[in-house]
């Protein structure tokens, strides 16, 4: 069963879609007509979890809206995340583009390490299974995450990589509120 082709924007943790470079990259996108979803995760202590993220983008998911043809751009937390759920569920998407994705990196802070912790898993490569296209953009200077956990993630999964020199966490505090090189790949 074929659709039509949509796009998922994944904000990363104590994130919203309506931070960041994701509003601009929603608004491009609906300027040419492309469908796209922006869900709300709960974020916060408490609520930040992988089965509260996963309760919700299983409702797209049982109302056909992620299928063989689905974009998912996720930043953050939230690359991990989704290659978590995608294998968990043996879902196929057509691309994954990754914004500073990591997998088992902990010393952010208490409160991000926390939220992040139950995001993880061991079996990380074996989302390339549910998607045949894997973009990761990171940088040489995030201030959260290292650039070798960002490096060691890519590498485990990405046939394509680009690194910003200087880019921080590309979100809007390293002055991302416009991603014209991500726009590009999608």
């Amino acid at each position: 069963m074929s659709s039509n082709p949509n796009y998922f924007l994944i904000h990363g943790s104590f994130g919203s879609p309506f931070v960041n470079w994701l509003p601009w990259l929603r608004k491009q996108l609906r300027n040419q007509s492309k469908e796209v979803y922006t869900p709300d995760f709960p974020t916060g202590v408490g609520f930040q979890n992988y089965e509260n993220w996963a309760k919700l983008l299983k409702v797209y998911l049982d109302a056909g809206l992620i299928t063989e043809d689905t974009t998912i751009i996720a930043h953050s937390i939230a690359p991990v995340f989704i290659c978590k759920f995608l294998i968990e569920n043996k879902v196929k998407v057509k691309k994954l583009v990754f914004v500073c994705g990591f997998n088992n990196y902990l010393g952010i802070d208490d409160d991000y390490d926390n939220v992040n912790r139950g995001m993880y898993l061991e079996n990380l490569s074996e989302v390339k299974k549910y998607c045949d296209e894997i973009i990761c953009f990171y940088t040489k200077n995030d201030p959260y995450v290292s650039y070798e956990a960002e490096k060691r993630f890519a590498d485990t999964i990405a046939a394509k990589q680009i690194i910003i020199d200087d880019g921080g966490h590309l979100n809007s505090e390293s002055g991302y509120r416009e991603f014209s090189a991500l726009l590009e790949v999608i």
